[in-house]
């Protein structure tokens, strides 16, 4: 009978977690409806979130959360595409700390694929003077290293990066002073061949 009880009580125990794990599951499948399975995005404009470094990844979710940065309204793009669309802040909002961090923490251990996209060769060749001037010290291997807690750049979406460099020259997101100077240095072109430098990443 104390046996049986004692069975009991760690089954009890363990609920709570077992709770939060099926929660957080949940929520991982649910991001796959517009980024794509395992994080790896088919869609121009929705960025491939796997491989994304986990302090960079949850960061972006608590910006999000607290409506910090600008929330488009988005279709799903699997699933149920017949919901009514949505946007990141809406997502998030409300999604505990905890959540946020173990949400990056999975993507961060999944692996960045390169997105297969058209560039044009002598932008891109432009792009990697200008990257290798004024981004690679913060953006290191080109953009392509998640260690740098700067995100990954090389073989990202070029839609979704021209969305946010507009929205970093406009002033709609927040950014560090060192990059605001080298954004403000870049003229309409040299922010042009970047993108295509880092789509040539495949």
């Amino acid at each position: 009978m104390q046996q049986m009880s004692g069975i009991i009580l760690l089954i009890m125990l363990g609920l709570p977690g077992a709770a939060l794990a099926s929660d957080l599951q949940a929520t991982i499948g649910a991001c796959a409806d517009c980024h794509g399975d395992n994080g790896v995005s088919r869609w121009d404009d929705v960025p491939t979130i796997a491989g994304i470094d986990a302090f960079v990844g949850s960061e972006a979710l608590f910006i999000y959360r607290d409506r910090e940065r600008p929330c488009s309204k988005s279709d799903y793009r699997q699933g149920d595409t017949a919901r009514a669309a949505t946007d990141m802040c809406e997502i998030v909002s409300q999604i505990s700390d905890t959540m946020i961090e173990d949400i990056a923490a999975h993507f961060s251990e999944l692996p960045f694929v390169a997105a297969q996209q058209d560039f044009d060769a002598a932008k891109a060749a432009l792009g990697q003077t200008i990257h290798e001037q004024s981004c690679e010290r913060c953006h290191s291997g080109g953009g392509s290293k998640a260690d740098d807690e700067a995100s990954i750049l090389a073989g990202q979406w070029s839609g979704y990066l021209r969305t946010a460099f507009a929205e970093y020259a406009s002033g709609q997101r927040e950014q560090l002073d060192k990059m605001k100077a080298a954004m403000d240095s870049l003229s309409a072109e040299d922010t042009d061949a970047l993108i295509h430098y880092y789509a040539s990443q495949q």
